[in-house]
């Protein structure tokens, strides 16, 4: 207890903004470390990029021979009638943060690295998001590391390939657009009785940089019940249509560039691809973890790209998929030629690579009528459903890489949860295997060239 009142005390002593400063650097230094040879090798930001800073929004590809090459590419979308062409479906933000470092060395752009430092910068994101949650600073602490290092944001920032940059770039102004209306609400407290607007100004902000999360991962967009609940302006139809006109800027953005680019106010790609992509399901390979599943399977052709008779498998991958495991090989985790347990490409458990996101259990059953616990709660269950629909779930990964779409705001119960029980022997276990789980990961996600 008297090192526990001490490390508080330290902590209270300490500028908030420098703290998250050094969790910043902090993350960046293990994220850049842990994969010091970023092979860079799918870079289709970098291309899109380039794309932009020469005025148009195709690439040149296949590309199969020369210095840079995409041939090898998946997820593009061959325009009609413009051979060498090609259309990369992902909403573009992450590209646009990279022109400015692509315009001198070109296509030779790490991709990774930026992902490595920006994944860095949210570990600093999510201390501001937790001192903001809790009054006890050890609780913040504990809640940065886990979400940092025990959470599978850990593994996208330090791979950073095309697809988990667009998730830890999305995870950025996520956490941004949560503190701003945790901010705005406190601010819309301190005023109560003042002159209203018609528009919170503050909560709008939030609106805006939420609505920029969804130029990076379209399905973040199903969040915005939290900021119906939360955020300044008083009421439930003024926080939600101040943050509603702040998040329609940049996604009526995002409708513009699609139309610009396709000639359609949706992507055609997303069609293309769930024709062309390949499915990493096996028929009945589900039912050999949960018999009830016999017989389901996906349905080229006849299900949708997106379609709810996919939830009952996809379900069981984010929440119950083992990894690999083989008796034969003894208790060695690390042994490359014959480890007892190894990821399985297909995905694994959150609950298993992140059991302390069990905190959030209690609070959701004990406190759902506190808004900040039911905008929150709402939040992660209409984004998973959303992502839980698509015929697709991440493959290749370690964990369940699409809760990153939803983490910041399942972080906001995590914290709730970790501050009612407080720092305890058994919650400080949580966190930290929690990161010796994602620590083994990332290994393994090294290790087998994913």
């Amino acid at each position: 207890m008297g090192t526990g009142r001490t490390v508080r005390a330290v902590l209270a002593s300490l500028d908030p903004r420098w703290l998250s400063v050094g969790f910043a650097v902090l993350g960046a230094l293990v994220y850049v470390l842990s994969n010091p040879e970023r092979q860079n090798f799918y870079n289709h930001f970098v291309w899109q990029a380039d794309a932009f800073l020469h005025g148009h929004a195709w690439i040149p590809w296949p590309l199969e021979s020369g210095p840079v090459q995409n041939g090898y590419f998946q997820d593009v979308y061959p325009l009609d009638g413009e051979a060498g062409r090609g259309l990369i479906p992902f909403p573009p933000l992450p590209a646009v943060l990279l022109m400015p470092f692509v315009a001198a060395p070109g296509l030779g752009t790490n991709a990774a690295l930026l992902a490595a430092l920006l994944g860095g910068l949210n570990v600093g994101l999510a201390w501001r998001l937790t001192a903001r949650l809790t009054t006890d600073p050890l609780v913040a602490v504990l809640a940065t590391l886990f979400y940092g290092f025990g959470t599978v944001a850990w593994y996208a920032g330090m791979l950073g390939s095309t697809w988990f940059l667009a998730h830890v770039v999305a995870s950025t102004f996520l956490l941004l657009a949560i503190t701003a209306a945790l901010d705005a609400e406190r601010s819309g407290a301190a005023e109560d009785g003042a002159p209203r607007t018609l528009v919170d100004r503050r909560q709008f902000l939030a609106g805006v940089l939420f609505g920029l999360a969804a130029l990076a991962r379209l399905t973040t967009i199903f969040a915005a019940p939290f900021f119906l609940f939360v955020g300044g302006g008083g009421t439930l139809r003024r926080r939600g249509l101040s943050a509603g006109l702040g998040a329609a800027v940049p996604v009526l953005l995002l409708l513009a560039y699609d139309l610009a680019a396709t000639g359609q106010l949706f992507h055609p790609a997303y069609e293309y691809l769930y024709g062309h992509e390949y499915r990493p399901v096996p028929d009945g390979l589900l039912a050999q973890l949960v018999p009830a599943l016999q017989g389901i399977t996906y349905h080229p052709g006849e299900w949708a790209l997106q379609d709810p008779r996919y939830l009952p498998q996809n379900l069981v991958i984010m929440l119950a998929w083992l990894p690999q495991v083989r008796p034969e090989c003894g208790v060695a985790l690390f042994d490359q030629a014959c480890p007892l347990l190894q990821p399985d490409r297909l995905g694994m458990s959150l609950i298993l690579t992140s059991p302390a996101w069990l905190l959030v259990v209690p609070v959701v059953r004990r406190d759902l009528r506190r808004r900040i616990v039911l905008g929150s709660a709402l939040a992660v269950g209409a984004v998973a459903v959303a992502n839980l629909m698509h015929f697709s779930q991440g493959w290749v990964q370690f964990g369940y890489r699409f809760s990153n779409d939803f983490a910041p705001f399942l972080l906001v119960l995590m914290t709730l949860g970790l501050a009612r029980y407080g720092v305890r022997w058994w919650t400080v276990v949580l966190v930290a295997v929690s990161i010796a789980i994602n620590g083994w990961g990332v290994y393994w996600g090294i290790v087998l060239g994913w």
